[in-house]
């Protein structure tokens, strides 16, 4: 008969091994956000398009990832913390996916506004809101793997910085589509590009949550602030 103590090293084990699957794949989608973004400033074709092509293996370590935290659940049988911490790696790496996914369709549109005249300054405000939001990603991941609720609820705080910095671009584009009615398509791809970027944001900050849940028990129940005041019926009519 297997021991008590053995089990118990073994699940260590087990959630270990996951936890630095969790770590690859959120490497995979801050590298796949940072390439896109430059694959936009810099009108790069072929980088676009291994952006969309990794998308694969993001979608395929997810995938390995929740048949893990299966097995471990029906071997194991874990209870109370052991399988909130199971859980909350179910509920981040599906963050990932989706984040993931995200900078597959900003590589997608890079791939499409190549082909257009740019927009002076876009490519450079977007980067620098990918960057920003990658920060948040590392930073979420990081309180997950450290347990630190504290790092967590930082990222929660700076998620309004994010906000601020889309509503910027927002009214920057919409700038561009007033003053030269050339720039309109152009500048609905760069509105949709910014939005998905802020919807990584989200996620990051979706993923802090879980550590908090993770560490106290506890979802935070209060409204994490938010500063995104635009949508696309905030554009005039006179510039469709």
């Amino acid at each position: 008969m297997i021991s008590e103590p053995h089990i118990s090293s073994a699940f260590d084990r087990e959630l270990e091994g996951v936890q630095a699957l969790v770590m690859k794949m959120g490497g995979m989608v801050e590298h796949a956000l940072l390439q896109a973004a430059a694959a936009l400033e810099t009108r790069d074709e072929a980088l676009a398009a291994q952006v969309r092509a990794q998308d694969q293996a993001i979608d395929a370590l997810e995938d390995q990832i929740h048949t893990e935290c299966a097995r471990i659940i029906a071997l194991r049988a874990p209870t109370a913390t052991d399988l909130r911490t199971v859980l909350t790696v179910m509920r981040i790496v599906g963050s990932l996916e989706r984040s993931g996914d995200y900078a597959k369709n900003l590589a997608k549109r890079a791939q499409v506004l190549n082909q257009m005249r740019p927009v002076n300054g876009s490519a450079g405000s977007i980067s620098r809101m990918a960057r920003s939001v990658v920060g948040l990603l590392k930073d979420s991941l990081d309180a997950f793997v450290t347990r630190d609720a504290r790092l967590a609820e930082d990222v929660r705080r700076r998620d309004a910085e994010v906000d601020q910095m889309y509503n910027s671009v927002f009214r920057e584009f919409l700038t561009h589509m007033l003053e030269d009615p050339r720039n309109i398509t152009a500048c609905m791809h760069l509105h949709f590009i910014a939005k998905n970027i802020e919807r990584v944001g989200d996620h990051a900050t979706g993923i802090a949550e879980q550590v908090i849940y993770l560490v106290t028990g506890v979802i935070p129940d209060d409204e994490r602030p938010k500063v995104d005041v635009t949508s696309l019926t905030d554009i005039p009519t006179t510039t469709l």
